[in-house]
């Protein structure tokens, strides 16, 4: 779910928070070893409380919520095992570095560099959703644990059973066998995140048990790298490695995300916080309470986002949607009747916005679900029924024409058709692009790169492309393949 910051490594903590990141872009996992633990006083159950405004500042005051709610979040620590090189010692003399390392006080003289088992610790955050004692968090957190430890408000310890954990949306299910009903947060309706409203976190950042910070939430439906199934809730909520599966509540008490990632070039916070939401994480806890693992939904399409280009290259009305760049061989999709160049504009007659709206709905429903879906195709709606397949048993599928190279003038390529050895390297037709200059080359095509379609249309040879392109308006949709992947690139026809 990638961009993961994880922080096994007591006595590397502080130099992982400000060195572990994966991505360029700087996202972080939130989980951190704890570096001391605060004192957590002892409050009633978790039940909702409206927020009061305070009358000088007209600020929200959000005291009476964090005293009724706080009791349901815990603190998490794990430990378990992980692999950092080592010195291994060696017993070859005939080693030339041998006698200057006798000297610097090595045993043997001599070494090598081999990954090695040792012990880690973690800490995180996570919060009760049943009086049983089963409690959310993130998969993250709890990766690669031997033994886990919840500790409640009232300093009480439970060693906590992983029932299971998705790596997709980064939810992971734990169980602590308490002798009395515990308080809890109510994960059966949760609404959804307003854009502009007030948001609290509650969790255990570096290690400090119960901090509790406010903020708004600043956006929603956020696509993050490795994130597909999960439309974020990005606030200015001030979270850090160890708020990692705490709750992100509302000012009425209701758990609208779980926190999961911040984007971050130091380490710690920068104003740009995410979590997962609440609809998805009780989702994915129900089904690994039940089964213990996650069934994720597919369809078997590659899909992209549309700018105001593709959507007027398409005649379509808005750039809502998103639009189909692959149908994969024997895939729901394909017996559905999908096909390149559709634009998905309804899911069970619900408008589509973008990509990462398809991507989020599509998995996290059930295998074998039925879904009614509209796209767009050749200027007017078409219906489709389709079966979801599950993506966990999915597998990915990806007459000669020797006219010489012809240069097109409205979009500045000069194009060749692919050669008989070419379309079987390959597995299709297409164009392949020599050379690119004026809109073309201002949109992105290469050399190298093989024009499959214009739009919905395949084209084959030169003049299939030249008609293509007579007939488009201002803009035009070329589906190209490159370094196996295809994408839609619209063109500003000159």
């Amino acid at each position: 779910m990638q961009f993961r910051f994880h922080m096994k490594q007591v006595t590397v903590a502080l130099a992982a928070a400000g060195f572990g990141l994966a991505v360029g872009a700087g996202y972080n996992r939130l989980d951190a070893p704890a570096l001391s633990l605060a004192t957590a006083a002892t409050t009633p159950p978790a039940i909702s409380s409206p927020v009061a405004t305070t009358a000088a500042a007209r600020l929200p005051d959000f005291t009476s919520l964090v005293d009724r709610v706080g009791p349901a979040v815990v603190n998490i620590s794990t430990v378990g095992t992980t692999k950092m090189m080592g010195l291994d010692q060696g017993d070859d003399e005939d080693n030339p570095l041998n006698e200057f390392l006798k000297r610097f006080g090595v045993p043997g003289g001599q070494f090598n560099m081999q990954p090695r088992a040792v012990p880690s610790r973690g800490v995180g955050s996570g919060f009760i959703v049943s009086p049983d004692g089963y409690i959310v968090t993130n998969a993250h957190v709890v990766d690669g644990a031997k033994t886990v430890t919840v500790k409640l408000t009232d300093r009480r310890e439970f060693t906590a059973k992983v029932i299971g954990a998705d790596k997709r949306t980064d939810i992971a299910l734990l169980k602590i066998d308490a002798k009395k009903p515990l308080p809890a947060l109510d994960l059966a309706s949760p609404p959804p995140a307003k854009q502009g409203e007030w948001v609290i976190a509650i969790g255990s950042p570096f290690g400090f048990e119960n901090s509790v910070s406010a903020g708004i939430v600043s956006g929603v439906h956020r696509a993050l790298p490795g994130g597909q199934m999960t439309p974020f809730i990005q606030t200015d909520v001030a979270v850090n490695p160890g708020n990692s599966g705490g709750p992100l509540l509302n000012a009425a008490g209701q758990v609208v995300g779980v926190n999961s990632q911040i984007y971050s070039r130091s380490g710690g916070f920068m104003g740009l916080s995410f979590a997962i939401p609440a609809d998805v994480a009780a989702n994915v806890a129900q089904q690994l309470k039940e089964h213990g693992h996650v069934n994720h939904g597919r369809l078997g399409i590659g899909i992209q986002g549309l700018d105001q280009s593709l959507a007027e290259s398409f005649d379509l009305p808005d750039s809502n949607g998103a639009l189909v760049g692959t149908v994969e061989k024997d895939s729901p999709a394909e017996r559905a009747g999908f096909k390149t160049g559709d634009v998905i504009r309804k899911i069970n007659g619900d408008a589509v916005t973008d990509s990462t709206d398809v991507t989020s709905r599509i998995g996290n429903m059930a295998p074998g679900t039925k879904i009614s879906v509209q796209v767009w195709r050749d200027g007017k709606p078409v219906d489709l029924v389709a079966t979801i397949g599950s993506f966990d048993n999915a597998e990915k599928v990806a007459s000669d024409d020797t006219t010489p190279s012809s240069k097109h003038e409205k979009l500045g390529l000069a194009v060749r058709p692919l050669t008989s050895e070419e379309k079987q390297e390959v597995g299709h037709g297409g164009l392949v692009v020599e050379n690119a200059n004026g809109p073309a080359a201002l949109a992105g095509i290469q050399p190298g790169d093989v024009i499959v379609s214009v739009g919905s249309t395949r084209v084959t040879t030169i003049e299939g492309l030249r008609q293509q392109v007579d007939k488009a308006g201002k803009n035009i949709a070329l589906l190209i393949e490159r370094n196996g992947q295809k994408i839609f690139v619209p063109v500003r026809v000159g």
